[in-house]
């Protein structure tokens, strides 16, 4: 790290204070949050939208030419290098920024440890999701974070995010709830394909198993082989099939006592980009088998993250996505369903985020409501538990992602 040139201090009295601004952004002042993961695509979005709020953020991750537009253009900000599998160095990270509330968008599941490291150190957590297995360890931890008096909210982002909170609001107005069905379904104004979001876990949604819970009882199936066509808003009809997604667990673990028999989660693609991500599954290039080229080991999947990310989009490039939650059930003896629905378009400003700012933005949103006091809950959580869905939804329209219910918007 070059020698720190320290420029002009100034003291504020907000909460935000004692802030010393640094000419080159070095890491030497106290923040608001720190990102963990900032190099990437969700961590670039959410510390943007925490900026552009004139909060201060720590960036950390392992590329820093991915936000030198951040640094550059933001004064409360500053960059950490960090890989969160060096478990004492990021211990440190959090400690030193000096940040009551961490926000994790790191690619692969790293979300237990990282949050043990934020309860090590008396930090809020927050993440985008885990897999089934690791949420139920985090959620595992809802009484000592209760006993610390910290808030951890995994599966913060899209769905699971954004359609947990639209669950919460509709789940209200229900005296039963038999059956929920959620997903999302996208497409883009020029048929070429572009990364939609993770490559690897757009890989997984494919090719692994997906549980349902079907009249109780927890099934299997294979997404490919249970391929059916919706019609939703703004989209149209589109193939989607069910995938694994940690709101099997989290929907039925909230909503079991209300009498909930049917859990599935949808993924839905536009065809050129189905077909694209079935060609790289069948030449191989999916796989997280490590093979050897010319003495070295190497992942096809990983090389096929990197090699994606200097894809870049067409000129004029947009895309729109529907985040739906489907509820059945009974009120007053009647059989009730409630549609909810979310629409996000790609917004001026944020193009090379395409759909994907409603993953990092409903992180900051969140982030930003632990902090101004909206969110109360303590202990570890998913959305539909511990985030009022109003203010969260205002938010959203702050952001020009507009909520329906049953075809009315009501944000």
């Amino acid at each position: 790290m070059s020698k720190p040139i320290l420029g002009e201090i100034k003291i504020e009295t907000s909460q935000r204070a004692n802030f010393k601004y640094l000419k080159n952004k070095d890491y030497d002042m106290t923040y608001d949050f720190v990102v963990l993961g900032a190099t990437g695509l969700q961590g670039n979005i959410a510390t943007k939208d925490l900026l552009k709020n004139n909060y201060s953020v720590l960036l950390c991750g392992r590329d820093k030419s991915k936000v030198l537009h951040l640094l550059k253009e933001f004064k409360k900000t500053a960059f950490k290098h960090l890989d969160v599998r060096d478990e004492k160095l990021l211990l440190k990270t959090l400690k030193d920024s000096g940040a009551k509330t961490a926000i994790n968008c790191v690619e692969g599941d790293w979300n237990l440890q990282i949050l043990k490291a934020c309860t090590k150190n008396n930090m809020n957590c927050i993440d985008l999701g885990s897999d089934i297995s690791i949420t139920k360890k985090q959620l595992s931890m809802d009484k000592m974070l209760k006993r610390k008096d910290l808030i951890s909210i995994t599966s913060s982002g899209s769905v699971p995010g954004i359609g947990n909170v639209m669950l919460k609001h509709a789940a209200e107005k229900f005296d039963s709830i038999n059956t929920i069905e959620a997903g999302f379904a996208w497409d883009s104004n020029i048929k070429t394909f572009v990364v939609p979001f993770s490559i690897s876990s757009i890989i997984r949604e494919f090719i692994e198993l997906a549980p349902i819970i079907e009249n109780g009882r927890i099934k299997c199936k294979l997404p490919l082989e249970n391929i059916r066509v919706s019609n939703h808003k703004t989209i149209g009809k589109q193939k989607e099939f069910p995938v694994t997604h940690p709101e099997l667990y989290t929907f039925h673990h909230y909503f079991k006592n209300k009498g909930l028999k049917n859990i599935r989660f949808y993924a839905g693609f536009p065809e050129h980009s189905f077909n694209t991500i079935l060609v790289l599954i069948n030449t191989g290039m999916g796989s997280k088998k490590a093979i050897d080229y010319m003495g070295q080991k190497i992942k096809p999947a990983e090389f096929l993250t990197e090699a994606l990310k200097k894809i870049k989009k067409p000129k004029g490039y947009k895309e729109k996505e529907n985040l739906w939650v489907d509820i059945r059930g009974k009120k007053n003896g009647k059989n009730k369903k409630i549609l909810m629905e979310c629409i996000v378009h790609t917004l001026k400003g944020w193009e090379d985020a395409g759909c994907n700012i409603d993953t990092g933005m409903p992180a900051s949103i969140m982030a930003q409501m632990i902090k101004n006091g909206t969110i109360t809950a303590r202990g570890s959580t998913a959305p539909e538990i511990s985030v009022p869905p109003k203010p969260f939804f205002k938010e959203l329209r702050k952001r020009h992602m507009a909520v329906f219910e049953n075809g009315k918007k009501i944000n």
